[in-house]
């Protein structure tokens, strides 16, 4: 028996609430249009009309969690992942065996870049990193870095100040 006909394992449960929690985090951010596109394109599966539906029901979604006050908005949130978190499992189950593990690793990978590892987010210009950087200028490049109110690059040439 395929798996689609039994109970999804575990660990498809799990990604399926991190799928939803992903949807209803991304609402209202500057990761939203990115994560809208492709949740539409999940969830269509090749088919422009599903995913014309599906980005009209992440419309709603949007709409639903910034029309609510604070008393309703906890409600609201759990709701609206309750709702994703269904739409991912019955994709998943619904697969063919086959396309199971690349729908699976595509809402993965989804849900991963909707995570924020250990708090990095970049606004504007900037760039987050979630580990370590390393800034080198070589042959005669130059290399910079603004952090804050700290700015790193090329030191000062030795010699007498320049005034």
């Amino acid at each position: 028996m395929s798996l689609g006909a039994e109970m999804l394992e575990e660990g498809l449960v799990a990604l399926a609430t991190a799928g939803g929690t992903a949807v209803v985090q991304a609402a209202g951010t500057q990761a939203w249009d990115g994560l809208r596109v492709r949740v539409a394109r999940l969830l269509g599966r090749g088919d422009a009309e599903r995913e014309r539906a599906e980005l009209e029901r992440l419309d709603r979604t949007a709409g639903a969690l910034e029309a609510q006050g604070s008393a309703e908005a906890e409600r609201a949130r759990l709701r609206q992942e309750s709702s994703w978190q269904t739409r991912f499992e019955s994709l998943l189950e619904d697969a063919p065996d086959a396309e199971r593990e690349r729908i699976a690793a595509e809402l993965r990978s989804l849900v991963q870049e909707q995570a924020t590892p250990g708090g990095v987010l970049a606004r504007d210009h900037g760039v987050a990193v979630g580990g370590s950087v390393e800034v080198r200028a070589d042959h005669g490049s130059v290399a910079a870095l603004r952090v804050g109110d700290v700015t790193l690059g090329n030191p000062s040439q030795p010699g007498p100040p320049q005034g």
